[in-house]
């Protein structure tokens, strides 16, 4: 039983030609289907990737055919050629040589006389190996000396154009004004000019219905993919951060700001700033220099200094209750504040929750006091206030809080993964590619700081089961006057601030403990 595989690249595709069309995948098939009647074998399926590279492992189909390959649903392997399989000689190591033996496979090579049934093939197979490996890094170079040179002439050479410029369809490489996002873009600048925080810009933008860039393109038909979330539809503080430094919109064009990690791998990495591609006047403006000078002032005036890194008192444990996500911290004449920021890019989305730290200490305190006059000089205090549950039920909550946040990060990680795609297929571009990341990235990294602050947790609690007596544990909390940050991630798993309410100016606070 035989199983055919054909794959077609989009540079095999620009070779194709009225005389030598052989190179298609209805004629790979029909070639091989014909190989394999020859032969005497029976065909288990086709498997087909349509413009593909060989050097590519994601690709669908050919997955496909190595699960089905390890299930033992076929026993022969059957491409034109070895390069068709694959170009990587680590490929031909690890499958044609590697694993396939091992599940009684046999590779057959078609054109080039591939066949590891044949013993003295094996040391061409290994030398067509290392030539089509050659090939790959070869292309690379020659590709990245060909768009580097192109860069460097002021050739625009992204799949999409930037946010407020199209592709001039009369000449290949150059950007004309996309009218409609331009004024957008102009509105970001003056606003910004004019004293608007970049939130503040994004809340406008937001509330007057206009889509964020990524929006704005797929609209307009110059990417498929639709938002996975519906916040990707919305302006956030990145958006507008990106646009107030993007030097291209004063006719500048700066590329080369990311490079491929190697020719095997489709993945990107930051280039340093000094080695970009920078080439002036390539395009209309948008922004008038002026203007763009006023605003960088402006925006190195506002930069904050680095964060000491110090964790705030309640961080990540206090949430909003009017959308349930996690409260930021700020700091506001000469006090530390919690806030809900959906509200600030979305009004819709929530109407907010604020509250001073110092405030939402004291009133923890409080609670504090109050259960420690409930129950102190009385031993129901260690069983009720350390242990209403028990140190193992606590542990089990939070494994499973863990094991919801790894799934979390699982999604996300595959969503990373889809979005590199979207960008090597030109889906998206590099500026798109950017944003998104940006935000799932972001996401991640909550998602990673809440599994630690978990397994904290727990290691907490075991080390304090083993170590100290309960009456121990309990007298370390009773009548403190201050919160420090092992207090809080001991005593609370979280807090629920409502907004100030308009009559009775009160705040609701739902503090919900470990005990």
């Amino acid at each position: 039983m035989a199983a055919i595989y054909a794959r077609l690249s989009e540079e095999d595709r620009a070779k194709t030609n009225r005389q030598d069309n052989s190179g298609s995948i209805i004629n790979q098939v029909m070639l091989l289907k014909q190989y394999a009647e020859q032969m005497g074998w029976d065909v288990y399926e086709c498997y087909t990737d349509d413009d593909w590279a060989g050097a590519d492992r994601s690709r669908p189909a050919f997955n496909r055919l190595l699960m089905d390959a390890e299930r033992g649903r076929f026993n022969i392997v059957l491409c034109k050629t070895q390069s068709r399989f694959t170009r990587e000689l680590e490929m031909v190591e690890k499958y044609i040589h590697g694993l396939f033996p091992l599940w009684g496979i046999r590779f057959v090579g078609a054109v080039d006389n591939a066949d590891t049934s044949v013993k003295g093939n094996k040391k061409s197979r290994q030398i067509n190996g290392l030539v089509n490996e050659w090939y790959l890094e070869d292309m690379s170079e020659n590709i990245k000396a060909v768009l580097s040179t192109r860069r460097r002439e002021g050739c625009y050479i992204g799949s999409t154009p930037l946010y407020g410029y199209r592709k001039d369809p009369e000449r290949k490489g150059h950007l004309i004004v996309d009218p409609e996002a331009a004024e957008v873009v102009k509105l970001i600048f003056h606003s910004f000019a004019n004293g608007m925080g970049k939130t503040a810009i994004a809340r406008m933008l937001n509330e007057k219905g206009i889509p964020n860039p990524t929006e704005y393109k797929r609209r307009k038909g110059m990417i498929k993919k639709a938002p996975w979330h519906k916040a990707g539809t919305l302006w956030k503080y990145f958006s507008i951060a990106d646009i107030l430094g993007n030097e291209m919109y004063i006719g500048n064009l700066i590329q080369g700001k990311y490079g491929s990690v190697s020719y095997k791998t489709k993945k990107n990495k930051p280039i340093p700033k000094e080695q970009w591609i920078r080439v002036e006047h390539t395009h209309e403006p948008i922004i008038d220099k002026d203007l763009w000078d006023t605003v960088q002032k402006m925006i190195q005036e506002r930069a904050k200094p680095f964060s000491t890194g110090e964790i705030g008192l309640f961080a990540k444990k206090v949430r909003c209750k009017h959308c349930g996500y996690i409260m930021r911290s700020g700091k506001g004449r000469g006090r530390h504040y919690l806030n809900c920021s959906s509200r600030h890019v979305a009004k819709d989305t929530c109407i907010g929750s604020f509250i001073y730290v110092d405030k939402l200490e004291e009133i923890v305190l409080e609670e504090i006091r109050q259960i420690n006059s409930k129950f102190l000089d009385d031993k129901r205090l260690e069983d009720e206030i350390v242990f209403q549950e028990t140190p193992l039920e606590n542990i089990e909550k939070w494994k499973q809080q863990c094991s919801h946040h790894r799934h979390r990060m699982d999604q996300l990680n595959t969503a990373i993964k889809n979005l590199y795609l979207d960008k090597v297929k030109g889906d998206i571009d590099a500026e798109q590619f950017q944003v998104l990341y940006r935000e799932l990235d972001s996401d991640k990294e909550n998602a990673k700081e809440e599994i630690k602050q978990l397994e904290q947790k727990i290691e907490q609690v075991r080390f304090q089961s083993g170590q100290k007596e309960k009456r121990e544990i309990v007298q370390e909390y009773v009548n403190p006057s201050k919160l420090n940050r092992l207090m809080v991630e001991l005593l609370i798993d979280h807090i629920v601030v409502s907004r100030r309410d308009p009559d009775t100016k009160m705040i609701n606070i739902e503090i919900h403990w470990n005990f």
